[in-house]
Order: structure tokens, then C-alpha cells, then sequence
């Protein structure tokens, strides 16, 4: 079986200095790419800032014979994803792979939700890919080729309580995923999205703060029974999906993958045969609802244009439904 390999290749990995990040780093850079490893060092809500980080990366890459540089830029700002970007370009003057991975958790309910909960969530997981894919994707149109793969979750595909601000971000991701897809197809670019499942310090954080102060003195045996769960999900295991959609092999893009605990499973959206009448009540709605709901024979359009098509050909291939 050939190995896939990232020889001559440049990857640029956001939050890097731990958790996924990291093992995304170090397995791109044991398998041959040059990696910059970027981190600010700030805790899970996004406050202060260390480089120790980042550089123990860069440290443990090295010594195991990989080649790698620390970068400590922000990309919650554009002048950070610029700055980050340049460092690849400068360093090492090109930039084949982004793995979008930095992010923050500011959990709330919705009825809590301000604004210093809110911005710095989108500014780190979504305007930050808008920050560093940026200046990276003209790196790539340039020479011809790139690969992004961006970051979102189940919480933002799903819904998850308490995560509005987080799910919204990672959900605005997978639409970002979709239109680059589209776009870099001509520029040799692609682009997909992983979301992860494993047991991370933003799974821990969550963990607690959805359970709150009585839920985390929880009894031994439901102690035992979520270290058991948390502990198949090693970071590890997702890594090998991102290597695989960051690599030049890969075959697909605008697609969205689930990977956690060596399962990998992909996501996406169907859109059901539905009911049509062209004089269309809120009557009609609520009379046929389970028409509408029904998923047999459900299509996947690659995108708008597919939308309209099938629409057209729902309406022309059905008889008007009689008054009444």
C-alpha cells in the first residue's frame, strides 16, 4: 500500500499547540511536510497568551526529524492572518495546506448570550478562516494548487444547547466550505470540512459547563462510565481524515466528514421530493406536511443551480393537483 506522503509540501495548522492541532501537525510533518505551527497559547475561552506552546510543537516535530516553524499571530484579526500567512511564504515561500483548527468556546443559553460572548467566537473560528484562508487562497491560485480543510462541528451541523454562538460559527463554516469548493475547482484548490469527536480540553470544558457545579461531583461508577467514553476518543484518530482531504490524492471537495474514535462517517444535506400545488396554501403546508418531511427519495444537489433544476422538473413531471 503506497503511503501517503506531504514531501515538498507547506501546511499551515491554526491552534496547533495542542489537542488537534497538534496531532495534525506532527502527523503532516511525519509524513514529509514542512509545518507552521500556529498558536497564541490563550486558555479555551480565548484569554491571554503564551508561545510556550506553539514552540514545544515546533520542539517535538524537530526532534523527531520534521521540519517546522512557531507562529504566534492572532487570526481572530486580519492583520494576523496576513502576518501568519507570510510567515509560511517567507520561510518557506509557498503554501500548499491550511488545516483551519483554531478555536474558542464561550458557552451560554441564547437568552445570556452578549456580546463579549459572541464576537470573540466568530472572530476566532469564523471571520478567522475568513482571515487566514485569505491571503493563503492567493498563494494557491497563484501556483495552481492548494488544499483547505476547515474545521466545524456536530454542534453546528446538529444544534447543541448552549452553543449558539459556537454552532452558528462552525455551521457558517460548512457554507464557506461549499462556495470554496466551488471556487477553487478551476485553480487546482480543494476544499473540505472534518468535524471532530474527541476528547479535548474544549470537550472537557464543555462537559462542565453544560453539568454545571452539582454535575461535576459526579458519582464514581458515571465518572468511570464518561472516562471510558472520553477515553476512545483520542485527538489521534481524526487526524489521519484531515491528512487524507489535505492531501493531493484526494479526490473530493465541498464535503463534510465526522471522524472520532477511528469511525469516519460523512455529513450532508438531502433535500426531500417534497409536494407541489401552484396556488400553494398555508393550508396545503400543514394538509401535507408528511409529504414534505418525507425523505424517500431524497436528492443531494451539488448546489443552487441543482435546486432549481430538480424544482423545475418536480413541476413539470406533476399533474396540477385538483381545487380543494
Amino acid at each position: 500500500m503506497t503511503e501517503l506522503r506531504f514531501d515538498g509540501r507547506v501546511a499551515i495548522v491554526t491552534g496547533a499547540g495542542g489537542g488537534l492541532g497538534r496531532r495534525h501537525a506532527l502527523l503532516l510533518a511525519a509524513r514529509g511536510a514542512k509545518v507552521v505551527v500556529n498558536d497564541i497559547g490563550g486558555s479555551v475561552t480565548g484569554d491571554g497568551t503564551d508561545a510556550g506552546p506553539a514552540a514545544a510543537v515546533v520542539t517535538e516535530i524537530r526532534e523527531l526529524g520534521g521540519e517546522a516553524i512557531a507562529d504566534t499571530s492572532s487570526v481572530a484579526t486580519a492583520e494576523g492572518g496576513a502576518a501568519l500567512v507570510n510567515a509560511a511564504l517567507n520561510t518557506y515561500g509557498r503554501v500548499d495546506i491550511l488545516v483551519n483548527n483554531a478555536g474558542i468556546l464561550r458557552d451560554t443559553p441564547f437568552h445570556a448570550l452578549t456580546p463579549d460572548l459572541l464576537d470573540p467566537v466568530l472572530d476566532v473560528h469564523l471571520r478567522g478562516a475568513f482571515h487566514v484562508t485569505g491571503p493563503a487562497w492567493h498563494a494557491m491560485r497563484e501556483q495552481g494548487y492548494g488544499r483547505v480543510v476547515n474545521t466545524t462541528s456536530a454542534a453546528g451541523i446538529l444544534g447543541t444547547a448552549g452553543k449558539s454562538n459556537y454552532g452558528a460559527a462552525k455551521a457558517g463554516l460548512v457554507g464557506l466550505t461549499r462556495v470554496l469548493a466551488q471556487e477553487g475547482a478551476q485553480h487546482g484548490i480543494k476544499v473540505n470540512a472534518v468535524a471532530p469527536i474527541a476528547a479535548t480540553r474544549m470537550l472537557t470544558h464543555s462537559m462542565g459547563e453544560t453539568g454545571g457545579a452539582a454535575d461535576r461531583q459526579l458519582a464514581p461508577a458515571a465518572r468511570e462510565m464518561m472516562n471510558a467514553i472520553t477515553g476512545k476518543l483520542d485527538p489521534a484518530l481524526v487526524s489521519p481524515v484531515v491528512a487524507f482531504l489535505a492531501h493531493e490524492d484526494c479526490p473530493v471537495t465541498g464535503e463534510t466528514y465526522t471522524a472520532g474514535a477511528g469511525q469516519v462517517a460523512r455529513f450532508f444535506t438531502g433535500r426531500t421530493r417534497g409536494y407541489h400545488h401552484s396556488a400553494l396554501s398555508a393550508e396545503d403546508v400543514r394538509d401535507h406536511l408528511r409529504e414534505i418531511r418525507d425523505e424517500t427519495g431524497y436528492t443531494i444537489p451539488a448546489d443552487p443551480g441543482e435546486e432549481i433544476a430538480q424544482l423545475l422538473r418536480a413541476i413539470a413531471a406533476r399533474p396540477e393537483p385538483a381545487d380543494g
